[in-house]
Parts: C-alpha cells; sequence; structure tokens
C-alpha cells in the first residue's frame, strides 16, 4: 500500500498487520507507540518506591495494583509496536535500559515525598486520559486495542488519585501547605506533559495525516486546562501565576506557553537534563538485574522447544 492510499483510507482501526503498510507510516506508528510504553515502564518506577510509603495498607494495595497496571500497559503496547515490523520488543526494551528511549517528561523528575503521589495518579494521570481516550480511535488497529484496557484501567487510577488528593486537602494546615507546594512545582511540567506547541511540534501532521493522532498537542492541552483546572480549585489549590492562564468569553482556559520553560523541556525531550538521568539509570539497574532471568529462560524454551523464546523482562 503506498501512503496516499494510506492517507485516503485512514480512519479508527483502519489497519492492521494484516496489510502491507509503507515503511513510513510503520516507521512514526513505533516511534509513537514506543515513546508511549516507554512511558508507562518509566511512570511505574518512579511510583514503585511510594508502596512502601503509602500510610496505610489499602492506599498500599492500590498503589502496588497501579504500579502493576502500568507495567502491563507497557507490555501491550511493546507488543502493539512490535507488530508493525520495524523493532522488536527486546530491541525497545534494551534502548530504554540504555539511556536511548524517549518518554514522556514527567517521569525525568524525581519525586521525594507522598504529598507528591497525586501529583502523578490525580493530574499527569488525567491529562494521559486525554490523550488516551483519543486514541482509541488510532487507525493501527492493535494500539487502539491495548488502549481498551488501558482506558478503562486508567480511571481507577485517577479515581485513586483524586481520593489522595482529597484526604491531603482536607487534612492539617501541614499537609494543605505541603500539596499546595508539591503543586507550584509541578504545575508547569504537567502542562507540558501534552509536548511541544503546534507550532514547534515536528511529528504532528504527518501522524494527523495517517491517522495515528486525533487532536494537536495544543488542542488536548486547552482540553486538560477546561476539565482540571476547576478541579484543582475545588480542593482549595491556589493555581501558580506562571504561567499565565486565563479564560476567553467562550468559558475556555489559555495558558502563556512561551512563558514555560521549553529550554528545560528540550533537554529532557533528548534524555540530556541531568536529574532525569537519576531514572534512566535506576531502570537500567533493575533491567541488568534480572539478565539472569532473561538468560535461564532463554536457555529453558531453548532446550525444550529448539528456539529461544520473546525477552523476558
Amino acid at each position: 500500500m503506498d501512503l496516499d492510499t494510506v492517507k485516503e483510507r485512514a480512519g479508527p482501526r483502519q489497519f492492521s498487520p494484516d496489510d502491507d503498510m509503507p515503511r513510513e507510516y510503520r516507521e512514526a506508528a513505533t516511534r509513537m507507540i514506543q515513546f508511549h510504553a516507554n512511558s508507562e515502564i518509566m511512570g511505574a518506577y518512579l511510583e514503585r518506591p511510594f508502596i512502601r510509603e503509602a500510610p496505610s495498607l489499602d492506599r498500599k494495595l492500590a498503589y502496588s495494583a497501579k504500579t502493576q497496571d502500568e507495567l502491563g500497559h507497557g507490555q501491550l503496547l511493546y507488543r502493539a509496536a512490535e507488530s508493525l515490523g520495524i523493532k522488536t520488543r527486546e530491541q525497545m526494551l534494551n534502548e530504554l535500559a540504555n539511556g536511548e528511549g524517549k518518554f514522556l517528561n514527567c517521569f525525568h523528575y524525581p519525586m521525594e515525598s507522598w504529598v507528591e503521589t497525586p501529583m502523578i495518579a490525580f493530574f499527569v494521570d488525567g491529562a494521559a486520559m486525554r490523550r488516551q481516550a483519543t486514541l482509541k480511535r488510532t487507525s493501527w488497529e492493535p494500539y487502539a486495542h491495548a488502549m481498551d484496557k488501558v482506558v478503562f484501567e486508567e480511571g481507577f487510577h485517577i479515581k485513586h488519585g483524586e481520593s489522595i488528593l482529597k484526604e491531603l486537602a482536607t487534612g492539617s494546615k501541614k499537609e494543605q501547605e505541603m500539596v499546595q507546594d508539591a503543586f507550584e512545582t509541578w504545575w508547569p511540567r504537567i502542562i507540558q506533559f501534552f509536548g511541544p506547541t503546534d507550532d514547534d511540534s515536528t511529528h504532528h501532521d504527518f501522524s494527523a495525516e495517517v491517522g495515528l493522532k486525533q487532536m494537536t498537542n495544543d488542542e488536548l492541552r486547552q482540553s486538560f486546562l477546561n476539565q482540571y483546572l476547576p478541579k484543582a480549585e475545588k480542593y482549595g489549590l491556589e493555581i501558580p501565576d506562571t504561567p499565565t492562564i486565563e479564560q476567553d468569553e467562550d468559558g475556555n482556559y489559555r495558558v502563556a506557553e512561551d512563558e514555560l520553560d521549553w529550554e528545560e523541556f528540550f533537554q529532557i525531550a533528548k534524555n540530556e537534563y541531568d536529574p532525569g538521568r537519576g531514572q534512566i539509570d535506576s531502570r537500567k539497574r533493575a533491567h541488568d538485574a534480572v539478565e539472569w532471568v532473561r538468560e535461564t529462560l532463554d536457555e529453558y524454551e531453548t532446550t525444550a522447544s529448539g528456539h529461544a523464546p520473546q525477552a523476558a523482562d
């Protein structure tokens, strides 16, 4: 199938591994899905330490389940990316471990306190839901199919994050001050979650033409602000003065994007942000620590069936 035909036929769940897709489509879809899968894995690694720090058994169980869900989402997405025939799952996992794989900006920053958990579990996951809901209509059917499960489970994650936020926001004065401080730190990062402005977006036009993406970065950002800025205020959070956010006559919130730190953002996009190296190095250590498991499974499967299995992680 040539590229012009792809653009003509592009629609929700239009293409599958049975279709002979042009390399340009397969590379673009692989880049997009691999980025998404990497982000699920790195988000889980960021949140994992807080299973132990959760203040109650119920919170520990819920946070443990959330982390397991995120890792499972990553595996689903690597399979969807692998179905395009550009990279194997093992290659993508190795790239992530070696610091070559790209992932969302918010997961490059360290989390140091339990009061920061709703910044990820409510706001970042809420931002992710804005994007992921649209990806149920992406043109690569295995990706859209994976999104059915991911979106369903993310809904529970957001409710859990909102529950944590409510508990902190209605807690002691000290807890309220701490969650406000966390919000002021994370708010600009959360707004940048959707990527660069449309003017600086490198891949959107092609991805939209072939049906991989449904909305632009700026459209997703505005949709998120319209839904989540009132929720932040509902829980008593004060919106930081920077970046400036104003409400237009139609009730839509618009952010002064030029006030955000895009230099830092693009450093992160290249995996060159120094604090983020800690996240990448942590993932590599975890990957290397279970190398013996992968080797043992490979040896067993090769002996039992005469060929090596897919890589374990």
